[in-house]
């Protein structure tokens, strides 16, 4: 019988890989750019690298190592999301640089240099092209087009066939691998995309027209410019269409999340990736929201969240996912606590911020200097706070910031001062208990653990032992 909340992982133990199925068509040098990743070790003097791709992986690292003479180390199992660079496990062999294949977020990376190396898809230009006349006849429609990485490498050839009809039509262009630089008047920077508008009022009358199948890359940039109308093009299928997800639904569905972190005593702080720049200094940040909106915060570090791991945390009332930009958004209908971004706790616990119709899902954009940046109002007593109700229980709830000098709670007793005025808040019993878990890796125990010979283990899966049959007869 399948477990409560997840299966039991017996077909990912007996999964084998295809690698005639996953190999690109055509030359494997092409199409994995073998010569760009080969200049970048040896323009670099770098000696080890990983490589994030499973079927073809061995080919390539034994390519590459053919053609630098560099040792090569391939990394196929990530701790959070495919689309991340996963410099932690690349620290692991002490690697000077990481060669990052396959589709990615573009997020920063805090220490190693990064090439990014998208794999070239096929793509129809002219299929893409007509596609493009058919939903927009307006020759003077204002367009962005926007695209999955992978096929960034045919936005110039699109561009050449529709820039002489379409005077208004803007390429986004894919920022990669290069050290961040200032934005220039009239900008627009989003999810390692950017382009040039003359004015920024001209954003508001542009359309957004986005090569690349259905994902989270889509859904990222329509919520982001949810009020920009989208069209979009399937390279796989050739087809094209006006985007008709309701993003109104899916808003509504995130402010639900709001109102539930509004209600939410404990907040589990979700770390969903340790290789995005300036995750430590958001977790800070978080930390300080929570607190001073009268909260209880606990930071968890779980690898890839399922319903089956933070199931295990029932205090907690709601997490908040630490991730990039493309992972934040995590559907978590299927889980027993709500998982909200950093951007909805900021709206359920600033009481500075409102919301403007604009999402954000880029967690550095809520930092101290960045665009979107809201400081904290000062702390207001409880006896002068404005009431207010949850829009989903009908209580009372306070929404006024607490004082952080105030010295915090004892956890041993129930009831305790929770600020000046002497009002008296009651401490949740299953906080408290969450508060007392704690958990160890192995410790060493140097020159007290008896030296013993090596001997035969266990062969097999652990669902199934070889010799599990002999035991229990």
């Amino acid at each position: 019988m399948a477990a409560a909340f997840s299966s039991d992982g017996e077909a990912v133990l007996r999964r084998t890989l295809d690698p005639a199925a996953a190999a690109p068509r055509g030359d494997k040098d092409e199409f994995y750019e073998v010569d760009r990743a080969a200049a970048f070790v040896r323009d670099g003097g770098f000696r080890k690298f990983p490589d994030a791709l499973l079927a073809d992986a061995a080919a390539v690292a034994a390519r590459m190592e053919e053609v630098t003479g560099a040792e090569m180390y391939v990394l196929g199992d990530t701790t959070y999301g495919s689309c991340c660079v996963d410099e932690v496990a690349a620290e692991h062999v002490s690697a000077g640089a990481v060669v990052h294949y396959g589709p990615a977020c573009l997020s920063p990376c805090r220490k190693l240099p990064v090439l990014h190396v998208f794999g070239r898809q096929p793509l129809d230009v002219g299929r893409c092209a007509e596609v493009f006349r058919e939903l927009y006849p307006e020759r003077q429609s204002r367009v962005v087009v926007l695209s999955d990485v992978v096929y960034a490498h045919a936005m110039g050839e699109l561009e050449k066939q529709l820039c002489h009809e379409y005077p208004n039509i803007i390429f986004s262009e894919v920022m990669c691998g290069d050290a961040p630089s200032p934005t220039l008047p009239g900008e627009v920077r989003q999810f390692g995309r950017r382009f040039h508008m003359e004015a920024a009022e001209e954003l508001q009358d542009c359309s957004m027209f986005y090569v690349g199948a259905e994902g989270l890359a889509l859904t990222s940039f329509m919520l982001t410019w949810n009020r920009f109308p989208f069209s979009s093009f399937d390279p796989a299928t050739g087809h094209g269409r006006r985007e008709t997800l309701n993003v109104n639904r899916a808003l509504m569905r995130r402010l639900y999340l709001v109102e539930r972190a509004r209600d939410a005593h404990v907040v589990g702080i979700l770390v969903g990736t340790l290789g995005v720049a300036g995750y430590l200094d958001v977790l800070e940040h978080l930390h300080q929201l929570v607190r001073r909106a009268g909260k209880r915060s606990y930071t968890l570090s779980v690898g890839k969240p399922n319903p089956a791991k933070l199931a295990n945390f029932l205090e907690v009332d709601i997490f908040v996912l630490v991730a990039c930009a493309q992972n934040s958004l995590l559907d978590s209908s299927e889980f027993y606590r709500p998982i909200v971004t950093p951007y909805e706790l900021e709206l359920a616990c600033n009481p500075a911020r409102e919301w403007t119709g604009n999402y954000l899902t880029d967690f550095r954009d809520l930092l101290p200097g960045a665009c979107a940046h809201i400081e904290l109002p000062p702390a207001v007593p409880a006896a002068e706070a404005i009431p207010d109700v949850s829009l989903i229980t009908g209580e009372m709830r306070a929404t006024h910031l607490c004082d952080p000098l105030a010295p915090q709670p004892p956890s041993s007793t129930t009831l305790a001062c929770r600020d000046q005025t002497r009002a008296l808040a009651e401490m949740s019993p299953a906080a408290t208990f969450l508060e007392s878990r704690s958990w160890r890796g192995l410790e060493q125990q140097l020159g007290k653990t008896a030296v013993s010979k090596a001997v035969q283990g266990r062969r097999g899966i652990a669902i199934a032992y070889e010799d599990e049959g002999r035991e229990q007869s």
